[in-house]
């Protein structure tokens, strides 16, 4: 979800490339959340960071606790942003409270991104 709101907010600015320590798919509950705001992110794929070792990237962000402590080290990064959200996946219950989960996911992260990313790149 972070790739594409920060895609879709601030994609003339950023570029946005997202993997995870142990990927496994794009949540279909996350593809209808994004949805639900105008964002589409059917067609992205869940990948592993190891695909970007070798990559130099002006930042690198983790977005939870447990991608901070095993994400690889990206030399040549101008700096690391870290921020703790909660994991939507791990929500449990009906699909109604499994929806708003997510959404509250988003809504977070789009809030987060917003404040963090439309700032000038040298505040970050």
């Amino acid at each position: 979800m972070a790739e594409g709101l920060l895609s879709s907010l601030y994609g003339d600015e950023y570029e946005a490339h997202s993997g995870g320590t142990q990927p496994s798919g794009v949540s279909p509950y996350a593809v209808r959340v994004m949805a639900e705001i105008g964002v589409d992110i059917s067609a992205h794929r869940s990948k592993h960071v190891k695909e970007f070792l070798g990559t130099t990237f002006d930042y690198v962000v983790t977005v939870c606790d447990k991608a901070k402590e095993t994400c690889p080290f990206f030399p040549g990064a101008k700096g690391y942003i870290d921020q703790s959200f909660a994991d939507p996946a791990a929500c449990r219950g009906s699909e109604g409270e499994i929806l708003d989960c997510f959404r509250h996911s988003r809504d977070e992260i789009k809030s987060w991104i917003e404040k963090k990313f439309g700032e000038k790149v040298s505040t970050l």
